[in-house]
């Protein structure tokens, strides 16, 4: 996966360069969600 802490995935929830929902007081991300993320940050 993405190998950071969640913290991290936290605060790119929150900067919005990850996108997600909240489901029952959960995080979700969405498959497609997460597949364009790592592509984006392999262009970076």
């Amino acid at each position: 996966m993405l190998r950071v802490s969640i913290p991290t995935v936290r605060r790119l929830i929150e900067d919005g360069e990850l996108k997600a929902f909240k489901v029952r007081g959960q995080w979700r991300i969405r498959q497609e969600d997460y597949e364009a993320y790592v592509q984006q940050s392999e262009q970076r």
